[in-house]
């Protein structure tokens, strides 16, 4: 007997084929059966009519940081509303494990830096996960049998470091031969655990919650590609890693050093996150090159860009990509008084700007167009009215510049004052240049860093945006071409076993959605994580149902209290994805 069937869907598997009409049995977590609609005589636990819905494998999203939220959040919101049914964690060098057992401090200082360098809540992370780990297969054990997706997780190098290192670790002391030895040791001893693969950064963005740059950015080559090598004595594994260029464009040293990285591991290396913008064309070529060089290398380099404009929000009293430019750090982290007296010091501004505008902002220069932001939300009555309003509309009327004017509207907050910054790159030749761009080889659809930032971007909805816009808006992409693009290229490219694509003998990861109105909500700040922290969240508009491993996760948006993820596990879970 089957446990639940799909009558009359119009089934969109995942390969690129057309889409046709099917009926679909799952059983013991399996699809089971797949026939012409009518055909399937097996008896069935329950049904449900699909006529005029879309059936589709469970997205897979490349690219998150829900290390942490899984633990009081085993559903994912908002990924798995918008029809993610696994995620991939532990990026860009950050894990919550290993600790060093003898070192408590360690779990007080991995909480204060992805508090600052992801921007996920203190207070969340400090009440909301158990920190009851020591090894890397502790904290995998920690979550498995308890979470609604299905989840892997690479191992952060920033751990490896800490854990062997201590407080050298973010020093510019290197490792002795005796520590390098342990650090891979302790990496086989994650890998054989299931951990994914590597994951690292150098990307000058990263520090942690002293200010200090996070522990692998004091790696140097040697040390990368020690432990590259050892990514490729695992089956089923991969490496993630960031360097500054990921943000702008690759010097040769980075585009060197990830080719090398990627051929010692025979292993794919992803980045994130490639920026597509007509007005900077020469961006897209120079990144490619990486992956032009890995494959004559015997590797393979892969670009993860986002197929929508990530909303997201600013703000002048609180951590956010504004520090990130250079120079505006060491204002924006002064007391509020101070910082507010110099962001009035007109000099100080025009210092401010220059550096916002100039080549070694990178992609940050996105940012520096203030005219163009829009107010949020604001708490004085001076801000009376200006909440939704475009700044160079309110600076018109009160005779001063755009930044100006901005800074005046935050200083009248006490900087609390919420900023939308509208998109730069939503002009048609951008649209046109992502077309041709997502059609690369090396190029995959990711990057929402769902799980991180959370109370200043919702990259989440990004599958059900993506397929909206597809269906009815710019329509850049066939619906078979898009669902392929977020289920078996993100599978494949990891290796999942039977997983991306709806086939007979596949794990039941679907997807049910209608597609008159799949779409994403607009984002809003909820206040729902533990200590009544913020967070951006976004319905899912058109997602009818979700399944992971054949059991029903959402319906209608919302959750229905049932865990039957996985954690996927290296070489259980994940074939290798040879480069050679």
């Amino acid at each position: 007997m089957l446990d639940h069937l799909i009558r009359n869907a119009t089934l969109v598997d995942g390969t690129g084929a057309p889409a046709r009409p099917a009926d679909l049995g799952i059983r013991d977590g399996r699809i089971a059966v797949i026939a012409d609609p009518g055909t399937v005589t097996e008896d069935a636990r329950t049904t449900e009519d699909a006529t005029g819905l879309i059936l589709a494998p469970g997205f897979v999203d490349p690219h998150t940081h829900y290390d942490a939220q899984l633990f009081w959040d085993p559903y994912a919101t908002p990924s798995l509303n918008h029809g993610v049914t696994t995620v991939a964690g532990g990026n860009c060098g950050f894990t919550l494990a290993p600790l060093h057992p003898d070192r408590p401090e360690d779990a007080d200082y991995t909480r204060r830096m992805m508090s600052k360098v992801e921007g996920m809540s203190l207070v969340a992370l400090e009440e909301g996960a158990p920190w009851n780990w020591s090894s890397f297969g502790e904290y995998l054990d920690a979550l498995d049998g308890r979470i609604a997706v299905n989840a892997g997780f690479m191992v952060g190098h920033c751990a490896l470091r800490r854990y062997v290192m201590g407080a050298d670790a973010v020093s510019d002391r290197q490792p002795t031969p005796t520590e390098l030895e342990a650090m891979l040791r302790l990496f086989h001893d994650a890998m054989e655990s299931g951990a994914w693969g590597l994951s690292t950064t150098q990307s000058s963005t990263h520090s942690d919650g002293d200010g200090k740059p996070v522990a692998s950015r004091h790696a140097r080559p040697a040390e990368l590609l020690a432990l590259s090598k050892a990514v490729g004595e695992h089956e089923g594994t991969q490496i993630e890693a960031i360097v500054a260029g990921c943000l702008d464009q690759f010097d040769d040293d980075e585009i060197e050093l990830f080719v090398e990285m990627s051929a010692a591991a025979g292993r794919p290396l992803n980045w994130n996150v490639l920026t597509i913008d007509a007005a900077v064309p020469e961006r897209v070529p120079r990144q490619l090159i990486a992956s032009e060089r890995a494959r004559k290398s015997g590797g393979r380099i892969v670009a993860l860009t986002m197929p929508i404009l990530t909303p997201m929000n600013m703000s002048l009293g609180t951590f956010c990509a504004l520090n990130l430019i250079p120079g505006w750090g060491d204002i924006l982290s002064l007391p509020v008084p101070e910082r507010i007296a110099k962001l009035r010091d007109p000099e100080v501004r025009a210092e401010m700007l220059r550096r916002a505008q100039s080549k070694e902002a990178g992609v940050f220069r996105r940012l520096a167009n203030f005219g163009r932001y829009v107010i949020g939300d604001t708490y004085t009555e001076a801000n009376e009215g200006v909440s939704g309003r475009v700044v160079n509309d309110i600076a018109a009327e009160r005779g001063q510049d755009a930044f100006q004017c901005l800074v005046e509207i935050c200083a009248n907050d006490d900087l609390r004052t919420v900023l939308w910054p509208m998109p730069t790159d939503n002009d048609p030749d951008s649209w046109a240049l992502r077309q041709e761009t997502w059609s690369h080889e090396d190029v995959m659809l990711g990057g929402s860093d769902a799980g991180a930032h959370l109370d200043r971007m919702c990259g989440a909805p990004y599958t059900t945006r993506f397929l909206g816009d597809c269906l009815r808006g710019r329509k850049l992409v066939p619906l078979e071409q898009a669902v392929k693009m977020l289920t078996d290229d993100p599978a494949r490219l990891f290796g999942l076993r039977e997983r991306g694509r709806v086939a007979e003998g596949f794990h039941a990861d679907l997807v049910l959605f209608d597609p008159e109105r799949i779409d994403a909500g607009v984002a809003t700040l909820v206040h729902d994580l533990p200590g009544d922290s913020p967070r951006l969240d976004s319905k899912a508009l058109g997602i009818v149902s979700v399944r992971v491993n054949g059991v029903e996760t959402i319906r209608e948006d919302q959750v229905t209290g049932a865990v039957p993820g996985t954690v996927l596990r290296s070489g259980r879970d994940t074939r290798t994805v040879s480069t050679k």
